[in-house]
């Protein structure tokens, strides 16, 4: 039976159209592939382009038996940096955990804009990397990567095989795009930043 103490809880932040849902629901997947009992779930509000969304993962080595919102988060991932301005990101956020923004800032400058909050900060420049991989601004890929790479979630080697194939699968009539979110997610491992 899982509890708060075995499993791992991310939350996500992004806007209607940035992502974040498909970026919540593809770590869901891998996650699965992996192995964990998974749930991964969308917050519905007034659904519409550019409009702030809320998604959830929970990821356990044990049968999830809590079906709510996620309160208390371990991680945090905020897929759009001016959210932070008027969305309260660290709400419940574990200062055991981390908190993930793309964002051009360093973690040391985006730390005074997190109201004290006192756990890591990263920071990782999605919008730059999605341009350079996939030719536009698609920042949930990457997100998705840095996000495996700072809470140590799943095994680096197995997880990039198991999106590729997740990819292949997804994209399986345009197999340029795959090499492009490999690529994505290959960088933003390597480039987030930890503070």
């Amino acid at each position: 039976m899982a509890d708060m103490k075995n499993s791992v809880e991310i939350r996500w932040h992004g806007r209607g159209g940035q992502g974040a849902k498909t970026a919540c629901l593809l770590l869901a997947d891998v996650a699965f592939t992996a192995g964990k009992d998974v749930q991964g779930f969308p917050e519905y509000g007034p659904e519409r382009m550019g409009a702030p969304i809320t998604a959830y993962n929970r990821i356990s080595d044990y049968p999830n038996t809590v079906h709510s919102n996620i309160y208390y988060p371990d991680y945090v991932v905020v897929v759009d940096e001016t959210l932070i301005s008027n969305v309260d990101v660290t709400a419940g956020l574990s200062e055991a955990g981390a908190i993930i923004i793309n964002s051009t800032k360093t973690p040391e400058e985006l730390r005074p804009m997190l109201k004290g909050y006192a756990g890591k900060v990263c920071a990782v420049d999605a919008a730059s990397i999605s341009m350079e991989a996939l030719g536009k601004n698609l920042p949930n890929t990457p997100m998705l990567g840095a996000v495996v790479a700072v809470s140590g979630l799943l095994d680096r080697e197995s997880f990039l095989e198991n999106m590729e194939t997740s990819f292949k699968h997804k994209f399986a009539t345009k197999p340029q795009v795959v090499d492009g979110n490999m690529k994505a997610l290959r960088m933003s491992m390597d480039e987030v930043k930890i503070g």
